[in-house]
């Protein structure tokens, strides 16, 4: 990463080149082998911490003028706090395993004063500099060091999930918190009204791999259905092609370990879920789901039914229901049978296709943020089983 970023950001190349020990760590600039007094004069090492932000596919810059340290409070030879460095205390906790020798203790402001006005800096290399020069002056004059140690930090590239840069997850600082699906191998079972905003909203979530499983074609009632823009010509148009291709051409660019594939998922598809984490079943027939219940529950993997029941009754509005329910591994027969229908229904507007893709954005939505919070990602209860949000009043309820 810290070698892509150089080669398309002159200011970090120059940093390199001048001999600073650079790395890359969840889109933040790490500086290490930074030199400076500590309080009692003594020659310590520290290190700076840049967050960076995407201008475009390639170039990034600094977020502002500040900067994280990490080490202890900064002295001159005066032995007393370095002047300019305003800020204080603070802590850093976005940082993966490869820095987990850094301890972030302060973030300090500091601008460039320029014909008595103050300014920001232009790019990495002025800010750096700067920085240096006033952390690291008092210690390179009384010991005779610099930070220019030409060390290599980075051990080799950083597997990265998306092939654009996740700068929001830096930005909010919940790198702990996003780390917490790098281990999930999610297995999305129908991609329909709702299944469709799943695997949109999964494919935007650091998941290591999404699977994603579809035998049905793509036809105007999905493009009313589901998220994303329709392609009607050319070598990408979508109608009459299988849902399968439709989407993996839509994502493909986003990220990587995205495999999504035209097929039909019963008890004997036990070798296309293995390995799975979790799993969202989005059907809407319950002779096929209760199929990809036993298969599930067989496989011992965790997993999110969904379901829109709606009416319409005398030519009025439509009412009904959106269901999230959640079914624990190893815990599946508590559930089944309960909430869930697996026979087929009759009678539901849903099967008449109207538009309502709000009401598949929504269920789609209540199943994820059902699976982030189980994760730790959001607070709340891990006990929860059902949630039904009634459309009549609007109102949401939980079992």
């Amino acid at each position: 990463m810290l070698k892509t970023l150089a080669s398309h950001n002159a200011d970090i190349r120059s940093l390199l080149d001048k001999g600073y020990a650079l790395a890359e760590d969840s889109n933040h600039l790490v500086v290490r082998d930074i030199p400076y007094l500590d309080s009692e004069l003594r020659l310590q090492w520290g290190a700076m911490v840049s967050k960076l932000v995407a201008v475009d596919r390639d170039a990034v810059k600094a977020e502002n003028h500040q900067i994280w340290w990490a080490g202890s409070r900064p002295h001159g030879l005066d032995g007393q706090p370095v002047r300019g460095l305003g800020g204080g205390a603070a802590e850093l906790t976005v940082l993966s395993e490869k820095s987990k020798d850094l301890v972030v203790q302060y973030r300090f402001s500091h601008k460039i004063k320029e014909g008595g006005n103050l300014r920001d800096y232009v790019n990495h290399l002025e800010m750096i500099e700067e920085y240096v020069a006033m952390i690291s002056g008092p210690a390179m004059t009384r010991f005779k060091v610099d930070p220019y140690t030409w060390r290599e930090v980075e051990d080799g590239p950083e597997e990265a999930i998306f092939k654009i840069r996740d700068t929001l997850t830096s930005r909010a600082e919940i790198g702990d918190l996003a780390r917490l699906f790098e281990n999930d191998v999610i297995s999305i079972i129908g991609l329909g009204g709702t299944g469709s905003y799943v695997l949109d909203f999964l494919v935007k979530t650091p998941v290591r791999e999404i699977r994603a499983f579809d035998m049905d074609k793509y036809y105007v009632h999905n493009a009313f259905r589901s998220p994303g823009r329709l392609e009607v010509e050319g070598d990408r148009k979508e109608l009459g092609v299988p849902k399968a291709q439709v989407y993996a051409s839509r994502y493909e660019n986003f990220r990587h370990g995205l495999r999504i594939e035209p097929r039909f998922i019963d008890e004997s598809s036990g070798e296309l879920l293995a390995g799975s984490t979790f799993a969202f079943v989005c059907v809407d027939k319950g002779s096929a789901r209760k199929q990809i219940f036993d298969l599930l529950e067989a496989s011992k993997i965790p997993f999110i039914d969904v379901g829109i029941g709606l009416a319409r009754k005398n030519n009025g509005p439509i009412s009904g229901t959106v269901r999230t329910t959640y079914f624990p591994s190893g815990n599946v027969g508590s559930v089944r049978g309960r909430y869930v229908s697996e026979v087929d229904a009759v009678d539901d507007v849903y099967k008449a296709n109207i538009q309502i893709a709000e009401l598949n954005a929504l269920n789609a939505c209540l199943a994820v943020l059902r699976f982030k919070q189980l994760r730790g990602f959001y607070a709340g209860s891990p006990n929860a089983v059902q949630h039904l949000f009634t459309l009549d009043n609007l109102t949401l309820g939980l079992e």
